[in-house]
């Protein structure tokens, strides 16, 4: 469905396709009435597409180049290159630039834009800090910084989250206690 062979992708009924979690994320909040994930007001919008695109640019595709160039975790037909200096040097950096993330979270905002209900960005966030805590990676991103902590406490406790790890399939042992027995 994706020519570049990625997910997410998203199939609409007229046959079309669209990839990228933002653009899909975009088309949805548009489609339909309601609270709006990335934003209600124009200024929300633009302030929530600009700390998503910080976070995913900065901080979450540092962790992931990590993962991938520091170890074979997905098999050796797909980690094809192995260069652990340039996965620490993606370490550092995502480390240096969740400290402003951090920041920005430190006058007691409960989410990114500081409404009662998280954002897009806040998503891109709790997956950064997600992706982070795993073993291989070893870089949890709550025990280094009090106030993302903060922000992964509240997005643990919301019960759309426990629902969705409830399967015991997450790969962190600090949400195998979700598991529905």
């Amino acid at each position: 469905m994706n020519s570049w062979g990625e997910t997410p992708t998203l199939a609409l009924a007229d046959g079309n396709y669209l990839s990228e979690a933002a653009a899909i994320v975009r088309y949805l909040d548009q489609l339909h009435g309601g609270r709006k994930i990335m934003g209600q007001s124009p200024l929300e919008q633009g302030v929530d597409t600009m700390w998503e695109n910080r976070i995913w640019t900065h901080v979450l595709y540092r962790i992931v180049t990590m993962f991938h160039v520091m170890h074979e975790g997905l098999g050796s037909k797909i980690e094809l290159t192995q260069n652990r200096q340039w996965g620490e040097h993606c370490r550092k950096d995502a480390m240096a630039n969740a400290a402003p993330i951090d920041r920005h979270l430190s006058d007691g905002r409960p989410w990114m834009l500081g409404g009662d209900e998280p954002t897009f960005a806040d998503i891109t966030v709790c997956t950064a800090i997600a992706f982070s805590k795993f073993p291989v990676n070893a870089t949890p991103l709550d025990e280094r910084f009090e106030h993302l902590d903060a922000i992964w406490q509240r997005w643990k406790a919301r019960p759309s989250f426990q629902r969705a790890y409830a399967d015991g399939g997450s790969g962190l042992a600090e949400l195998a206690h979700l598991h529905n027995s």
